[in-house]
């Protein structure tokens, strides 16, 4: 047996290039079975990263998991596209969401800020579902919206906690869509769910 990886620095390379086999997003990313399974190591497990959301917000899982399908298709470094300048240019891009949730720069701060998980990243998903079901407690506590009511917590999610209070999605027939959209898959997922072997 070759002893040189047994080093601290080989060992710890060893763990940076298991960690990074993560990064490229599921396939399959219309069944959830599919996307758990696909994300079960001991690394990288978004199953129990789900759960644990689950039990810390009371959001379920298939909500928490039909959110970041649409907000990124479960990519890490999902941006929104570019702007561009003349036609062609590309300038700056249209918002600063960025991750699995698609947080924003000061909702994002506000989630560090307010759990003190100062270490959270928008890259990983444990920190990604977390900051969802954060979001959407913070949702509930402010508008009672029924915590399985995947259609209100999306809206309240695209639009923000104001938008959703003045009602600034009723005449955005493009967000009823999304959130629509987002209910669906929740409902698929939460019958996937029910046969999912995990």
């Amino acid at each position: 047996m070759c002893t040189r990886w047994l080093t601290l620095p080989g060992i710890v390379a060893g763990l940076l290039l298991l960690a990074g086999c993560g990064s490229t997003p599921p396939t399959s990313i219309n069944d959830v079975c599919s996307v758990f399974s696909q994300r079960s190591g001991m690394f990288d497990n978004w199953y129990a990263d789900a759960k644990k959301a689950e039990r810390k917000y009371g959001i379920p899982v298939h909500i928490l998991m039909a959110t970041m399908r649409v907000e990124s298709g479960f990519q890490g470094n999902a941006r929104p596209p570019r702007r561009k300048v003349m036609g062609f240019i590309p300038g700056k891009r249209q918002s600063t969401a960025y991750g699995y949730s698609q947080a924003l720069n000061g909702t994002w701060a506000q989630y560090r800020k307010e759990t003190g998980q100062s270490m959270a990243r928008r890259g990983d998903f444990g920190s990604s579902v977390d900051f969802v079901g954060w979001y959407y407690a913070k949702t509930i506590n402010l508008y009672g919206v029924p915590r399985d009511d995947a259609y209100s917590l999306y809206l309240s999610y695209r639009t923000g906690w104001s938008g959703y209070g003045r009602g600034s999605w009723q005449d955005d027939a493009g967000i009823r869509r999304t959130a629509a959209r987002t209910a669906n898959f929740a409902q698929s997922y939460q019958a996937q769910l029910a046969d999912c072997r995990l």
